[in-house]
């Protein structure tokens, strides 16, 4: 039997790969921590904040790292540091 993936990540265009793959986070692979999947799109998200978007100025806001599981669409955010 092959994996199932959800069918809408890659249907959705917000991904930058078209394949799921797998994540390491401090050289320790990464499983979902609602479904334990081990294969993950990978966007940029958007931290958005009330003042931000009160003056409209969102795209000012600071970036993180996303991965998203490519079984069940969990979304993982991850914070730049430092």
């Amino acid at each position: 039997m092959g994996r199932t993936a959800t069918a809408y990540p890659a249907q959705m265009g917000l991904f930058q790969q078209a394949e799921p793959q797998q994540v390491q986070i401090l050289g320790s692979p990464m499983r979902c921590e609602i479904c334990h999947h081990d294969l993950f799109y990978q966007r940029e998200g958007k931290i958005q904040t009330t003042a931000m978007t009160f003056f409209d100025l969102d795209w000012l806001n600071a970036s993180a790292n996303c991965v998203v599981c490519a079984q069940c669409g969990y979304v993982h955010w991850f914070l730049p540091i430092g």
